[in-house]
């Protein structure tokens, strides 16, 4: 699954998810086989090398049988001995399996570790020699690629949209044809929505939910190799949170006691949120009866803007087995393949090619497929986790902060970290 959290909040977010997702993820499994092609037909081969070990952090058992059915497949395919572990610790795992020289093969690699990882020679750039390499997301090959080389294959992602509780909608005499378009739109329908104990739009406070505002401000953290924190654009954007959240028509989700967006509109708290295609498998399982609607988020002068969040299959440069370990992550991230782990455990295909399947499986969250064609990423250098969250405990405290103070002192500690990174 993929991640994007760093800061205590966003740990118990994590969780939160992990718990929503693996009821809704085991009913798919139970519905049918594996669901996985496991690559060709017939005999297995006898020459494809191995065994080959993978290693994953898991959003929970759904997730978890969904990866052993497909790699067991390949593996009964290929003649291929492989096996997957389920890390407690993946960050730790890793590195001590780096350390000792006896890493898994095949491992889940946030985008924020990639840079830590590929600069220390941990990571075998295998990424540039697949077949199926044009297939990618280009906003995910950019986030998986550290000094010109594409380092591992985006194994799915998330995006951001803007959820909306149907029935408050309704009640605020509110139509489809006020599903916001603009920031202008998405104030004037968050104060028409915010009434009595509930706010017309929540989000977490952090730059994975407030980013998307500075993506459509034609901003953003980082552009052309550059620290562009304080930029104009990213000003505008801040200022206008501030604006909405000081007239009491948003709040962050921290400020309703929630641990996460989708919590507070869940319990009611909040008529829309700003959250990933994560949410739906949440609303399902822990609130059943809200009704809900997804879209895509509005325009801000810089246009269409949202984030991007996604895991890849590294691979060891120590490994014994590349050869057989990029054949798994070729099959892994295969049409069939991503596809069985979208109905299993809820993520969106990385590749192109399933992007008409995906969308007809699950057509009420085609909104936040929309969002890969315009996507950010977040800074991915080394030390950039550090700024991001040193940013978020400054946005907790935005209703009394000048956004432009913020995002200077953001740029003061972006800026070394970007210069480090060439």
């Amino acid at each position: 699954m993929t991640t994007e959290v760093t800061s205590p909040r966003k740990k118990r977010t994590a969780r939160v998810l992990a718990m929503s997702i693996t009821a809704v993820a085991a009913l798919a499994l139970s519905a049918c086989g594996s669901g996985f092609s496991g690559g060709s037909s017939g005999a297995a081969s006898t020459d494809a090398g191995g065994p080959v070990s993978v290693l994953i952090g898991s959003s929970g058992s759904a997730e978890t049988d969904a990866v052993k059915s497909a790699v067991a497949d390949w593996s009964k395919s290929s003649g291929t001995q492989a096996s997957v572990n389920v890390a407690s610790d993946l960050s730790q795992q890793l590195s001590q399996g780096f350390a000792s020289g006896k890493p898994a093969d095949v491992f889940y690699v946030s985008a924020d570790q990639l840079a830590n990882y590929a600069g220390n020679g941990s990571l075998e750039p295998y990424g540039d020699q697949l077949a199926n390499k044009d297939d990618f997301y280009p906003a995910l090959t950019k986030a998986f690629t550290y000094n010109g080389k594409l380092y591992c294959a985006p194994k799915d992602f998330s995006t951001l949209g803007l959820v909306i509780n149907k029935d408050l909608w309704q009640k605020a005499g509110l139509t489809d044809a006020d599903i916001p378009k603009s920031w202008d739109q998405l104030e004037t329908v968050a104060k028409k929505l915010t009434q009595g104990t509930t706010v017309g739009l929540t989000f977490g406070p952090q730059y994975e939910r407030v980013g998307a505002f500075f993506a459509q401000a034609g901003g953003g953290l980082a552009k052309d190799g550059k620290a562009t924190a304080n930029s104009d654009a990213n000003v505008q954007a801040l200022s206008y949170v501030k604006k909405i959240m000081d007239d009491g028509a948003a709040k962050f989700s921290s400020e309703l006691g929630a641990g996460w967006g989708g919590e507070a509109f869940g319990k009611g708290q909040a008529a829309m949120a700003i959250e990933g295609n994560w949410i739906d498998g949440a609303l399902k399982k822990d609130y059943p009866a809200i009704k809900y609607q997804i879209a895509e988020l509005p325009q801000g002068p810089g246009g269409k803007g949202t984030l991007t969040y996604t895991n890849c299959w590294g691979i060891a440069a120590d490994s014994k087995n590349k050869d057989a370990a990029k054949k798994l992550v070729e099959q892994l991230t295969s049409k069939g393949d991503q596809m069985g782990f979208a109905k299993a455990f809820g993520v969106m295909p990385s590749i192109k090619s399933a992007r008409d399947e995906w969308t007809t499986a699950f057509p009420t969250l085609a909104p936040f497929m929309a969002g890969a064609d315009y996507a950010q990423t977040t800074p991915l250098q080394k030390g950039g986790a550090d700024v991001l969250k040193d940013f978020n405990a400054q946005l907790e405290q935005l209703k009394s902060k000048d956004p432009k103070t913020i995002l200077d002192a953001t740029q003061k500690e972006l800026e070394p970290v970007m210069q480090s990174a060439k």
